[in-house]
């Protein structure tokens, strides 16, 4: 009978301590204090007076910075911040850069003081692309401009139906490949850089992201055909493209554009054609190869780290709209800008006529004997020449 009433009482003892358990607090209980979950930070305002008067204070580790300054992080992203590398396993000669984040502090012309792939990024968006882009307006707006307003160059001398060949068939065929790359160059290169403002709003992102996929590798593709056409134009026009008799007077007179009448005599190319050649093929024809082939990662010995393939791509930029705005110009003159011009290098042969007014001393050169007036193979009897 005794172990029945100490079970009874164990029993109610235990259902007891459940309902007080489950009973809601009232207004005079005592609350719980809640410890706070998660990871906590420092208290930031448990800072050590006159931390900074340590004269090893710019040299203290991150634990060292955390005794005197809670959540001081300074250190070691001054660390990150400086382009220091972490371990890797990769080799150095194949990833150079593989445990660094973020690149030291650079200043490229045109950005702030930042790391280097902020500061490219700011000269591409704040200066390439906007600056860039409102020069190749300006340029077909007043190449407009003028076809409007004073339509093409004419020949005003009658024709005489006697032609003279202006270009071989070999001058025709460098010219030609080297204006086919530079185009498939420039369309893939503008779309590339320009085409989500203009395009990706019509197209859609899906239809606009293969289309700028199958440029790029145009794109690179068209690049060494440009470079080895290039080489080709520059050896095949170079004797015709010194500096010779008139051509001072060519340029005081703007090429007839100042003091009225008719452009000054010149030889077989003018002064304007030379600026091109020498600025536009050799010079920045030169710099545009170059950095394209860095880009390609094709040069052999360079170590390709982030900041020069940034420094590259700027220059290579930058290169690329001033020979856009350049052969621009070079091909409204070439073909709808002037009378007979684009017979000559389509067909290779110009009229008499059309030679003595644009290149007066080259036409008196060929009269005279001195330049072959038929320069390629001649045509076979019974043969006629398409001109």
């Amino acid at each position: 009978m005794k172990r029945v009433q100490l079970a009874i009482l164990s029993v109610a003892l235990c259902f007891g301590g459940w309902v007080h358990a489950q009973a809601p607090a009232t207004a005079v209980s005592t609350p719980a204090v809640a410890t706070p979950g998660g990871i906590q930070g420092q208290n930031i305002f448990a800072v050590k007076p006159d931390a900074d008067l340590d004269p090893k204070y710019a040299t203290q580790t991150n634990a060292e910075r955390a005794k005197v300054q809670p959540g001081n992080n300074a250190p070691i992203w001054r660390q990150v911040g400086s382009g220091v590398s972490g371990f890797t396993s990769l080799p150095k000669s194949e990833a150079p850069e593989a445990g660094n984040l973020i690149q030291p502090f650079v200043q490229y012309p045109g950005s702030n003081l930042t790391n280097a792939g902020e500061a490219w990024r700011q000269v591409r968006n704040n200066w390439l692309i906007p600056y860039g882009g409102s020069l190749l307006v300006i340029i077909m707006l007043a190449l407009a401009f003028v076809y409007f307003a004073k339509g093409p160059m004419k020949t005003t001398l009658p024709a005489t139906g006697r032609k003279i060949e202006r270009f071989t068939p070999f001058e025709r065929a460098s010219h030609w490949a080297n204006a086919i790359a530079f185009v498939a160059l420039g369309v893939s290169g503008v779309v590339m850089a320009y085409g989500k403002f203009f395009l990706l709003p019509i197209m859609g992102s899906t239809l606009f992201g293969w289309l700028t996929y199958a440029l790029k590798n145009l794109h690179n593709f068209a690049g060494p055909l440009f470079a080895v056409s290039l080489v080709v134009v520059f050896f095949t026009f170079v004797k015709d493209n010194w500096p010779e008799k008139g051509d001072l007077q060519w340029v005081l007179k703007g090429g007839g554009m100042l003091g009225g009448g008719h452009a000054p005599p010149t030889n077989r190319f003018n002064p304007g054609s030379k600026i091109i050649f020498w600025g536009g093929v050799f010079f920045l024809g030169s710099i545009i190869v170059a950095s394209g082939f860095v880009l390609d990662m094709i040069v052999p010995g360079l170590i390709y780290e982030r900041a020069t393939m940034q420094i590259a791509h700027m220059i290579h930029g930058v290169v690329s709209i001033l020979l856009l705005a350049m052969f621009l110009a070079h091909a409204y003159l070439g073909s709808i800008g002037m009378d007979g011009a684009y017979d000559g290098m389509r067909h290779g042969y110009v009229d008499e006529a059309w030679a003595k007014q644009h290149h007066e001393y080259w036409y008196d050169d060929v009269k005279s004997g001195k330049i072959p007036a038929q320069r390629s193979e001649p045509v076979a009897p019974g043969q006629t020449v398409q001109i």
